[in-house]
Protein backbone atom coordinates (compact mmCIF):
# COMPACT_ATOMS: atom_id res chain seq x y z
CA UNK A 1 0.00 0.00 0.00
CA UNK A 2 2.98 2.69 0.80
CA UNK A 3 4.48 2.52 -2.76
CA UNK A 4 0.95 3.42 -4.37
CA UNK A 5 0.55 6.08 -1.38
CA UNK A 6 3.80 7.64 -2.36
CA UNK A 7 3.40 7.01 -6.15
CA UNK A 8 0.05 9.18 -6.16
CA UNK A 9 1.94 11.97 -3.77
CA UNK A 10 5.03 12.02 -6.52
CA UNK A 11 2.74 12.12 -9.58
CA UNK A 12 0.76 14.89 -7.75
CA UNK A 13 3.70 17.34 -7.92
CA UNK A 14 4.65 16.40 -10.84
CA UNK A 15 1.47 17.33 -12.30
CA UNK A 16 1.67 20.67 -10.25
CA UNK A 17 5.04 21.49 -11.39
CA UNK A 18 4.27 20.53 -15.01
CA UNK A 19 0.78 22.96 -14.72
CA UNK A 20 2.51 25.70 -13.29
CA UNK A 21 5.03 25.51 -16.55
CA UNK A 22 2.49 25.21 -18.74
CA UNK A 23 0.61 28.29 -17.23
CA UNK A 24 3.51 30.53 -17.20
CA UNK A 25 4.22 29.90 -20.36
CA UNK A 26 0.93 29.60 -22.33
CA UNK A 27 1.80 25.72 -23.55
CA UNK A 28 -1.42 23.97 -23.63
CA UNK A 29 0.24 21.06 -24.34
CA UNK A 30 2.13 21.10 -20.94
CA UNK A 31 -1.52 21.78 -19.12
CA UNK A 32 -3.36 18.65 -20.51
CA UNK A 33 0.05 16.73 -19.60
CA UNK A 34 -0.59 17.87 -16.25
CA UNK A 35 -4.27 16.84 -16.34
CA UNK A 36 -3.16 13.22 -17.41
CA UNK A 37 -0.63 13.22 -14.68
CA UNK A 38 -3.38 14.81 -12.03
CA UNK A 39 -5.68 12.08 -13.56
CA UNK A 40 -2.74 9.04 -12.89
CA UNK A 41 -2.10 10.56 -9.20
CA UNK A 42 -5.75 10.37 -8.87
CA UNK A 43 -6.12 6.62 -10.10
CA UNK A 44 -3.03 5.52 -7.62
CA UNK A 45 -4.71 7.70 -4.86
CA UNK A 46 -7.83 5.58 -4.98
CA UNK A 47 -6.61 2.75 -5.29
CA UNK A 48 -4.64 3.08 -2.34
CA UNK A 49 -7.50 4.26 -0.56
CA UNK A 50 -9.88 1.44 -1.49
CA UNK A 51 -7.14 -0.81 -0.77
CA UNK A 52 -6.55 0.90 2.45
CA UNK A 53 -10.59 0.34 3.49
CA UNK A 54 -10.62 -3.11 2.28
CA UNK A 55 -7.58 -4.55 4.30
CA UNK A 56 -9.35 -1.78 7.71
CA UNK A 57 -12.42 -3.24 6.86
CA UNK A 58 -13.80 0.52 7.15
CA UNK A 59 -14.42 3.89 5.34
CA UNK A 60 -10.52 5.32 6.00
CA UNK A 61 -11.00 7.84 7.58
CA UNK A 62 -10.67 7.45 11.38
CA UNK A 63 -7.49 9.52 12.17
CA UNK A 64 -5.84 12.70 10.95
CA UNK A 65 -3.82 10.14 8.50
CA UNK A 66 -6.77 9.15 6.66
CA UNK A 67 -8.61 11.92 7.26
CA UNK A 68 -5.91 14.11 5.29
CA UNK A 69 -5.67 11.72 2.59
CA UNK A 70 -9.32 11.82 2.16
CA UNK A 71 -9.32 15.81 1.92
CA UNK A 72 -6.45 15.53 -0.73
CA UNK A 73 -8.65 12.92 -2.91
CA UNK A 74 -11.83 14.93 -2.64
CA UNK A 75 -9.82 18.19 -3.38
CA UNK A 76 -8.63 16.12 -6.72
CA UNK A 77 -12.26 15.17 -7.29
CA UNK A 78 -14.11 18.70 -6.83
CA UNK A 79 -10.95 20.49 -9.08
CA UNK A 80 -11.92 17.70 -12.04
CA UNK A 81 -15.38 18.75 -11.71
CA UNK A 82 -14.75 22.38 -11.38
CA UNK A 83 -12.50 22.40 -14.38
CA UNK A 84 -15.43 20.47 -16.31
CA UNK A 85 -17.92 22.91 -15.60
CA UNK A 86 -15.64 26.13 -16.05
CA UNK A 87 -13.11 24.97 -18.39
CA UNK A 88 -11.14 27.65 -16.09
CA UNK A 89 -7.17 27.09 -16.07
CA UNK A 90 -6.68 28.53 -12.45
CA UNK A 91 -9.13 25.61 -10.80
CA UNK A 92 -6.35 23.02 -11.68
CA UNK A 93 -3.43 25.54 -10.74
CA UNK A 94 -5.30 25.71 -7.37
CA UNK A 95 -6.14 22.03 -7.00
CA UNK A 96 -3.03 20.37 -8.37
CA UNK A 97 -0.17 22.10 -5.52
CA UNK A 98 -3.49 21.63 -3.19
CA UNK A 99 -4.06 18.05 -3.24
CA UNK A 100 0.06 17.73 -3.22
CA UNK A 101 0.40 19.57 -0.09
CA UNK A 102 -2.62 18.44 1.60
CA UNK A 103 -1.46 14.54 1.07
CA UNK A 104 2.23 15.43 1.88
CA UNK A 105 1.25 16.24 5.15
CA UNK A 106 -0.69 13.22 5.82
CA UNK A 107 3.15 11.30 4.97
CA UNK A 108 4.14 12.78 8.03
CA UNK A 109 1.00 11.36 10.34
CA UNK A 110 1.30 8.00 11.75
CA UNK A 111 -0.20 5.85 8.67
CA UNK A 112 -0.41 2.15 10.98
CA UNK A 113 -4.15 0.75 10.27
CA UNK A 114 -6.06 0.40 13.70
CA UNK A 115 -9.48 -0.58 14.99
CA UNK A 116 -11.96 2.05 15.36
CA UNK A 117 -12.36 3.87 18.39
CA UNK A 118 -16.27 2.95 20.42
CA UNK A 119 -16.48 6.88 19.63
CA UNK A 120 -16.20 6.94 16.04
CA UNK A 121 -18.57 3.28 15.96
CA UNK A 122 -21.62 4.97 14.55
CA UNK A 123 -23.64 5.75 11.68
CA UNK A 124 -22.92 9.23 11.68
CA UNK A 125 -19.25 8.31 10.84
CA UNK A 126 -18.90 8.54 7.28
CA UNK A 127 -21.54 11.71 6.92
CA UNK A 128 -19.99 14.10 9.32
CA UNK A 129 -16.51 12.71 8.20
CA UNK A 130 -16.81 12.49 4.34
CA UNK A 131 -18.83 16.26 4.88
CA UNK A 132 -16.10 17.57 6.72
CA UNK A 133 -13.43 16.30 3.97
CA UNK A 134 -15.40 18.03 1.07
CA UNK A 135 -16.35 21.04 3.02
CA UNK A 136 -12.41 21.76 3.75
CA UNK A 137 -11.88 20.76 -0.04
CA UNK A 138 -14.79 22.97 -1.45
CA UNK A 139 -12.26 25.89 0.74
CA UNK A 140 -8.84 25.48 -0.40
CA UNK A 141 -9.98 25.57 -3.74
CA UNK A 142 -11.87 28.83 -3.21
CA UNK A 143 -8.76 29.89 -1.49
CA UNK A 144 -6.58 28.96 -4.42
CA UNK A 145 -8.98 30.75 -7.20
CA UNK A 146 -8.44 34.06 -4.54
CA UNK A 147 -4.65 33.40 -4.86
CA UNK A 148 -4.97 33.03 -8.87
CA UNK A 149 -7.14 36.50 -8.73
CA UNK A 150 -4.74 38.59 -7.02
CA UNK A 151 -1.98 37.26 -9.31
CA UNK A 152 -4.06 38.20 -12.60
CA UNK A 153 -4.79 41.58 -10.89
CA UNK A 154 -0.98 42.01 -10.03
CA UNK A 155 -0.41 41.63 -13.80
CA UNK A 156 -2.16 44.52 -14.78
CA UNK A 157 -5.46 42.59 -15.82
CA UNK A 158 -9.26 44.74 -14.77
CA UNK A 159 -12.00 43.65 -12.85
CA UNK A 160 -13.95 43.65 -15.56
CA UNK A 161 -11.85 40.93 -17.37
CA UNK A 162 -14.02 37.93 -18.33
CA UNK A 163 -11.04 35.33 -16.84
CA UNK A 164 -11.00 37.26 -13.48
CA UNK A 165 -15.22 37.25 -13.38
CA UNK A 166 -14.92 34.03 -14.20
CA UNK A 167 -12.39 32.97 -10.94
CA UNK A 168 -14.73 35.49 -8.58
CA UNK A 169 -17.61 33.60 -9.32
CA UNK A 170 -16.62 29.72 -9.44
CA UNK A 171 -14.53 30.74 -5.93
CA UNK A 172 -18.14 32.22 -4.45
CA UNK A 173 -19.87 28.47 -5.48
CA UNK A 174 -16.68 27.04 -4.15
CA UNK A 175 -17.76 28.51 -1.03
CA UNK A 176 -20.91 28.14 -1.09
CA UNK A 177 -20.47 24.33 -1.23
CA UNK A 178 -17.91 24.37 1.49
CA UNK A 179 -20.50 26.00 3.74
CA UNK A 180 -23.21 24.03 3.08
CA UNK A 181 -21.51 20.78 3.79
CA UNK A 182 -19.61 22.80 7.39
CA UNK A 183 -23.39 23.22 8.10
CA UNK A 184 -23.77 19.47 7.68
CA UNK A 185 -20.43 18.49 9.80
CA UNK A 186 -21.49 20.54 12.53
CA UNK A 187 -25.09 19.35 12.89
CA UNK A 188 -24.18 15.72 12.01
CA UNK A 189 -21.80 16.21 15.11
CA UNK A 190 -24.38 17.73 17.50
CA UNK A 191 -26.26 14.67 17.04
CA UNK A 192 -23.30 12.00 16.83
CA UNK A 193 -22.12 13.81 20.33
CA UNK A 194 -25.01 13.45 22.05
CA UNK A 195 -25.02 9.65 21.16
CA UNK A 196 -21.66 9.35 22.04
CA UNK A 197 -20.83 11.93 25.24
CA UNK A 198 -24.84 12.81 26.09
CA UNK A 199 -24.12 16.18 25.21
CA UNK A 200 -24.88 18.05 21.83
CA UNK A 201 -22.12 20.81 22.03
CA UNK A 202 -19.42 20.75 24.51
CA UNK A 203 -17.10 23.65 23.43
CA UNK A 204 -14.60 21.23 22.55
CA UNK A 205 -11.54 22.74 20.64
CA UNK A 206 -12.22 21.45 17.27
CA UNK A 207 -16.31 22.36 17.98
CA UNK A 208 -15.37 25.53 18.63
CA UNK A 209 -12.66 26.30 15.86
CA UNK A 210 -15.40 24.69 13.42
CA UNK A 211 -18.17 27.20 14.40
CA UNK A 212 -15.43 30.36 14.14
CA UNK A 213 -14.86 28.88 10.78
CA UNK A 214 -18.38 28.55 10.25
CA UNK A 215 -19.04 31.97 10.99
CA UNK A 216 -16.56 33.63 8.99
CA UNK A 217 -17.71 32.16 5.93
CA UNK A 218 -21.16 32.71 6.98
CA UNK A 219 -20.25 36.32 7.05
CA UNK A 220 -18.19 35.93 3.63
CA UNK A 221 -21.74 34.87 2.37
CA UNK A 222 -23.44 38.09 3.60
CA UNK A 223 -21.07 40.42 2.43
CA UNK A 224 -21.40 38.58 -1.17
CA UNK A 225 -25.27 38.79 -1.55
CA UNK A 226 -26.39 41.28 0.82
CA UNK A 227 -23.55 44.01 -0.26
CA UNK A 228 -22.45 43.23 -3.12
CA UNK A 229 -19.06 42.36 -2.48
CA UNK A 230 -16.80 41.02 -5.14
CA UNK A 231 -13.72 40.44 -6.51
CA UNK A 232 -10.79 41.37 -4.86
CA UNK A 233 -11.94 41.74 -1.38
CA UNK A 234 -13.81 38.37 -1.63
CA UNK A 235 -10.25 37.40 -3.04
CA UNK A 236 -8.64 38.01 0.14
CA UNK A 237 -11.69 37.27 2.48
CA UNK A 238 -11.28 33.47 1.08
CA UNK A 239 -7.56 33.12 1.37
CA UNK A 240 -8.40 34.47 5.09
CA UNK A 241 -11.17 32.08 5.87
CA UNK A 242 -8.90 29.16 4.89
CA UNK A 243 -6.38 30.06 7.09
CA UNK A 244 -9.09 29.50 9.99
CA UNK A 245 -10.04 25.96 7.98
CA UNK A 246 -6.25 24.51 8.39
CA UNK A 247 -6.01 25.68 11.86
CA UNK A 248 -9.41 23.85 12.60
CA UNK A 249 -7.82 20.74 10.79
CA UNK A 250 -3.62 20.28 11.91
CA UNK A 251 -3.61 23.34 14.09
CA UNK A 252 -6.38 22.27 16.89
CA UNK A 253 -4.81 18.31 16.97
CA UNK A 254 -1.31 20.01 17.70
CA UNK A 255 -1.78 22.81 20.01
CA UNK A 256 -5.41 22.44 21.78
CA UNK A 257 -6.30 19.05 22.55
CA UNK A 258 -9.34 17.94 23.22
CA UNK A 259 -12.46 15.15 22.72
CA UNK A 260 -11.55 14.49 18.75
CA UNK A 261 -7.64 14.25 19.99
CA UNK A 262 -8.11 10.69 18.85
CA UNK A 263 -7.83 12.67 15.35
CA UNK A 264 -3.75 12.50 15.79
CA UNK A 265 -3.91 8.66 16.84
CA UNK A 266 -2.08 6.62 13.67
Amino acid sequence: MSILFFASLIVYFAAAMVQFSGVSMKKAGLTRAARLLFMVGFALHSGYSIWRGIVAGRVPLANQFEFASGFAWAIVVLGFGLYRKGKAEWTMTAAMPASFLVLSYAAFQPMAIKDLMPALRSTWFVLHIGSAAFSYAAFAISAGLGVGYLLMLRKGKDDSDSRLKQLDYLGYRMVCLGFLLLTVVIFSGAIWAEQAWSSWWSWDPKETWALITWIFYAIYLHQRMRRKWQGKRMAWLSIVAFILVIFTFAGVNLLLPGLHSYATQG
